[in-house]
């Protein structure tokens, strides 16, 4: 499949608990995020350009007093996750406001999973 996406998603350490507010329910969990989409693993099926008021809990971020971040978002496509039990939800934001940016960028900034291989100092092998 060929890649579309205009921006590099950041995967994240902390699956937050995403929110639809239209339902009235848990969407699911956090995966990966950009300033214009997310992720979201979940138990439920969506279909593609369905529209999803979204409730985002915000983890612990230095200097960000909120809690919560309501997003407007459009299902762009919805597949099945290596666990058959699962569904991974591509979802687009349809509008974010300067002040929301700030904050996904404080999430991404602060919960990015980094692929950096640790420099351990240099053992030699030692002989049996």
């Amino acid at each position: 499949m060929q890649e579309r996406r205009k921006q590099f998603r950041k995967n994240l350490t902390s699956y937050s608990q995403v929110y639809d507010l239209g339902r009235g329910n848990l969407l699911g969990y956090l995966s990966d995020l950009t300033p214009a989409g997310a992720m979201v693993i979940s138990e439920k099926q969506f279909e593609a350009n369905e529209t999803v008021a979204l409730q985002l809990e915000i983890p612990d971020l230095e200097n960000v007093k909120i809690k919560k971040l309501n997003l407007p978002a459009r299902v762009a496509w919805c597949q099945g996750d290596i666990s058959p039990q699962y569904k991974n939800i591509g979802l687009e934001f349809k509008e974010v406001k300067p002040e929301q940016a700030k904050i996904l960028q404080a999430i991404m900034d602060s919960y990015e999973f980094r692929h950096e291989i640790p420099q351990y100092p240099f053992r030699p092998a030692t002989k049996k």
